[in-house]
């Protein structure tokens, strides 16, 4: 009979000295970890977050989103093949819808950048959104810190698709790239109009064969949507650009550009701000999450909460009334607990 080996755990010294050597294997068993809801794997990732921060932050960090079917894994290859070949080292996070129903996911994006993916010098990393809402895992800020450590000079997170919650995303990057389509109906009703309004730049892509009349023509109508936006605070004024990602054109371009952006947020200094409010604001997300998490696993509300949620279905107590009891019984039932800690 085959024996089955389970895999040897790592220490934090061993996960964050192979990650800092740029070893793959260790890298990708950390982010398993980072991802993990065991409590005791959840410690060890802390740890591992500890000592690999002093070296993050020198990453270019890129979120891409755009409508189904804009071809963003088909740009992302093309986009991410120029990196390389320039002598960049480019990290792909793709992250992928889990199904509400079944809790499954396809995880498809490395069948779809199979080229990007086997290139020695692309690292491309797929998760499922999990329950996380705005088009990112839970845990891509600490994935990214990750590849940040590992020595990628490029991060570039691709989203589920837009959405109203989609804007997340602009919270975790240096620049948002949206990618569109020309000739898709009414292209400036098809988009929510906050996210055009985030986007630093705007991609029309298929611009290529019998299309591109018809890309010229959109790409004027979001140049001029774009001018009716208030002013972004860096002071940057967003761009539409032309693509084609299966002929290779426009992929230069658009690297130049976000070049120039990179330098003129780092010249008047709205990229660290932004970094920095990027790191505040996760730390309250974290606590939200951990606070929505002690609650739904606190031991008194799971005895209550379906008999709550029964009431509220059947309009007996307003939700605002039962969530106020819920709380209120959370609140007592931490105080207990501190009392028997201290």
């Amino acid at each position: 009979m085959k024996k089955l080996f389970k895999k040897r755990k790592y220490s934090a010294d061993e996960y964050a000295q192979g990650i800092l050597q740029g070893d793959r294997i260790i890298l990708s068993r950390a982010i398993t970890l980072i991802e993990s809801k065991l409590h005791s794997d959840n410690e060890l990732a802390e740890t591992v977050l500890q000592k690999i921060l002093p070296f993050t932050g020198n990453t270019l960090r890129i979120g891409i989103t755009g409508i189904p079917g804009a071809g963003k894994s088909t740009f992302i290859e093309a986009f991410g093949k120029y990196l390389t070949s320039i002598g960049k080292q480019v990290a792909v996070l793709t992250i992928d819808p889990t199904s509400r129903k079944t809790k499954g996911s396809i995880l498809g994006d490395k069948t779809r950048m199979e080229e990007l993916a086997n290139d020695v010098n692309a690292y491309v990393r797929p998760s499922a959104s999990g329950d996380t809402l705005g088009g990112v895992h839970s845990k891509t800020r600490e994935t990214m810190l990750l590849c940040e450590a590992a020595g990628f000079d490029v991060i570039i997170i691709e989203t589920v698709g837009v959405g109203q919650s989609e804007v997340s995303v602009k919270g975790i990057v240096d620049f948002f790239l949206l990618i569109m389509l020309a000739g898709a109906g009414d292209e400036l009703q098809g988009i929510k109009r906050g996210i055009m309004e985030m986007a630093d730049a705007i991609l029309i892509n298929k611009a290529d064969g019998d299309n591109i009349t018809a890309c010229k023509r959109a790409k004027q109508e979001y140049a001029n949507a774009l001018h009716m936006f208030a002013p972004q605070e860096n002071r940057w004024n967003p761009q539409v650009l032309l693509c084609s990602a299966i002929q290779k054109m426009g992929i230069a371009e658009t690297w130049q550009l976000i070049r120039q952006f990179e330098i003129h947020a780092k010249e008047n200094g709205s990229f660290n701000r932004n970094r920095q409010t990027q790191n505040r604001q996760w730390m309250h997300d974290v606590i939200s999450y951990y606070l929505q998490h002690n609650f739904y696993n606190n031991g008194s509300i799971k005895d209550v909460l379906p008999n709550q949620e029964q009431r509220v279905e059947t309009g007996k107590t307003p939700a605002v009334v039962a969530a106020k009891k819920l709380l209120k019984m959370a609140e007592v039932a931490g105080d207990k607990k501190t009392c028997e800690i201290y």
